[in-house]
Formats: structure tokens, sequence, C-alpha cells
């Protein structure tokens, strides 16, 4: 299943760093970090709940393979891994996928608080 207008859908061959039989990895067009990657079903549909318990085995061994292949090529101090679910989460591309974010030291003044930085002013853990 597919829909003419997705990206993800329409990604080209040559674009794909890694895959499997269920879905594929290629760097983030507007990366947030040196690496960035997305892990994305070849079947289209939005939701990560939705995903077959097949697709979710496949989605995760490939997100072990993509670290294995940023570690080699980008030797990251650490990683975000985190996936958009619905518009008010801040999905903009209605085609699951994951992000996997490599982190360097020094990237940021203060890190702590990782993904809980989607509300700014939670991220940060109360003294």
């Amino acid at each position: 299943m597919s829909e003419s207008g997705c990206p993800f859908c329409n990604v080209s061959e040559e674009d794909i760093i890694l895959k499997n039989d269920k879905c594929f990895a290629i760097f983030d067009k507007y990366p947030v970090s040196k690496g960035h990657m997305l892990i994305v079903p070849y079947r289209h549909f939005s939701n990560f709940f939705d995903a077959t318990y097949d697709e979710i085995s496949a989605i995760y061994r490939l997100v072990y393979e993509a670290k294995a292949y940023l570690d080699k090529e980008f030797s990251p101090d650490g990683y975000n891994l985190g996936v958009n679910i619905g518009e008010a989460a801040g999905q903009t591309i209605p085609h699951m996928h994951i992000h996997l974010i490599p982190r360097y030291k020094g990237d940021m003044d203060d890190p702590r608080g990782g993904v809980r930085g989607v509300i700014p002013s939670k991220r940060v853990y109360p003294s």
C-alpha cells in the first residue's frame, strides 16, 4: 500500500542506506544532527500503533543495524530515539517513521531531559 504524494513511499533506492524486508533506513533531509536517520516501513500507514508485530520487530532490528552503522561512521556520544504519533505530537508526514538521532557532547549546553524537550518548559527536571 502506498500513497502517490508520500515522500516515504517514493524514496529513491539510491537514498536507502540500510533495509530489510519490511522497512528501510535513510538520512533525514532536515537533520538535527550529523547522521540523523529515519527508519521507515515500506507499508504506508501513519500510526506506530497500527504496525504489525512483524513490522515492529523488523523496525527495531533495523534500528540496531542503523545504530551500528552510525557508531562506525560518526562515533556519536549518545542517541535519541523517537516517533511522533499524530499532529498534536508534531507528526508532519503521515507515514510512520522512527527518528534515530545521534548526539554529540557539546551539541547542547545542557542535554538533561532529552526527549522531554518536546515541551521545552518540561525538559529540565525541577530541583
